[in-house]
């Protein structure tokens, strides 16, 4: 079968790394022909010398993509006019192989957003695309806590967003094509997939449970403070201040401190923030850290805390479920797929008073330690739901019902 993952990657978290889980995954149960971008050679290349099984299974075709640092800088949707000219080369490449071999399925995997389904639902082979994402909308009363760039940027994406679920043909003629192969990353995509262009998809996240020993959850000692984990870049739509905020009305006999992980353009603002808003001397910075360092943290704090405007489903959060954290974060986007009363607590996302309130309940409700270690222990049992295998046979099944003739679906 022949799989589009121009984002795909071993070594690389993000997309690159959900590009690649999915390739590997989907590998256990055919043989793949994979289109990706040609950045990623090197380090593909390099993992497959060291898992020959791997070689057999899977070819890449490598396509370099074209870029121009200054037009994009200036204008930084025209990413997508340079995604879109790779994507016609990679049908190029498509229909050469397609001459050699007659694919059962084209499979266009990531990039994950709906605005770019390639071509290969051209080909003339069962097209499945997904998971999908992107339609979602961020809360538009969450826009002015986001800073006057940020605020800007995402009131500008929701008039896009509600632009192209209108009128762009090319979304909708992939869906078309896709139909009864359609994948939704959240519940809340699936819900857009079906207003929008009036189709009927399943639910599959994007993103699988790296490979992490599974934390037996301790409970945490008497009288010790409540520890805190939130991770993530350090940009808008992460939205940090909000916790900060929730932090600062928590009542003062309760003991908390919070481990920061991440960097970005926000972070010096953030800092001062906390400063000014007296949290600084419990708060501890850690920056940008190797994954072995986060997940050594991860597997000392009691709840991972996710105050995120916009996501799909943050690998970090299948992470923390594995590692027994409760997980604490507003209820839209991918996290209220995610986690729910087994395993964290979903806080109203529907104006920002609601999701400062939401989060100080919350971290309150986590000081009973009874409470936190039943969730714990939900966490780790929900974090299964994740397996890459799990995720690889639910696909399978989608192959196998795309394939067949349509008269006997």
């Amino acid at each position: 079968m022949l799989v589009c993952a121009y984002a795909c990657n071993p070594t690389q978290g993000s997309e690159e790394g959900v590009g690649w889980g999915w390739v590997k995954a989907i590998s256990e149960y055919h043989d793949l022909s994979v289109i990706t971008g040609e950045h990623h050679r090197s380090d593909i290349e390099a993992e497959l010398d060291s898992h020959q099984e791997l070689r057999e299974r899977i070819r890449f075709y490598y396509i370099p993509l074209v870029r121009y640092p200054f037009v994009e800088a200036l204008w930084p949707p025209s990413h997508l006019f340079v995604y879109r000219r790779w994507q016609r080369e990679a049908l190029a490449i498509a229909r050469q192989l397609q001459k050699q071999c007659r694919f059962d399925i084209a499979h266009q995997l990531t990039y994950v957003g709906f605005r770019v389904p390639g071509r290969l639902w051209t080909l003339g082979v069962p097209f499945v695309w997904g998971p999908i994402g992107g339609l979602e909308q961020t809360t538009w009363a969450l826009l002015p806590s986001l800073g006057l760039m940020g605020c800007l940027h995402f009131a500008a994406r929701n008039l896009l967003n509600d632009c192209d679920r209108r009128f762009s043909t090319l979304p909708k003629r992939a869906f078309r094509a896709a139909e009864g192969g359609i994948i939704a990353a959240t519940s809340g995509v699936q819900l857009q997939i079906r207003r929008f262009y009036g189709r009927e998809s399943i639910v599959i996240s994007e993103v699988g449970l790296p490979t992490v020993a599974l934390k037996v959850p301790a409970r945490r000692p008497a009288n010790a403070p409540l520890h805190l984990l939130w991770s993530g870049l350090h940009i808008p739509r992460k939205a940090l201040p909000f916790l900060f905020e929730a932090l600062q009305t928590l009542p003062s006999n309760l003991q908390w401190k919070l481990t920061i992980l991440g960097d970005g353009p926000c972070q010096a603002k953030w800092e001062r923030l906390s400063q000014e808003r007296g949290l600084w001397g419990r708060c501890e910075w850690l920056g940008q850290v190797p994954r072995s360092i986060a997940l050594a943290n991860m597997q000392q704090a009691h709840a991972l805390v996710v105050t995120s405007v916009h996501d799909l489903t943050s690998t970090v959060v299948v992470e923390a479920l594995a590692n027994g954290l409760p997980v604490i974060c507003p209820n839209h986007c991918g996290f209220k797929d995610a986690v729910n009363s087994s395993c964290g607590i979903l806080v109203s996302a529907f104006s920002r008073g609601l999701l400062i309130c939401g989060l100080t309940q919350a971290i309150e409700h986590l000081y009973d330690e009874d409470f936190r270690f039943l969730l714990a222990k939900g966490a780790i049992m929900q974090s299964q739901k994740y397996r890459w295998d799990t995720k690889a046979r639910a696909v399978n099944d989608i192959y196998y019902a795309k394939s067949q003739p349509a008269s006997t679906r």
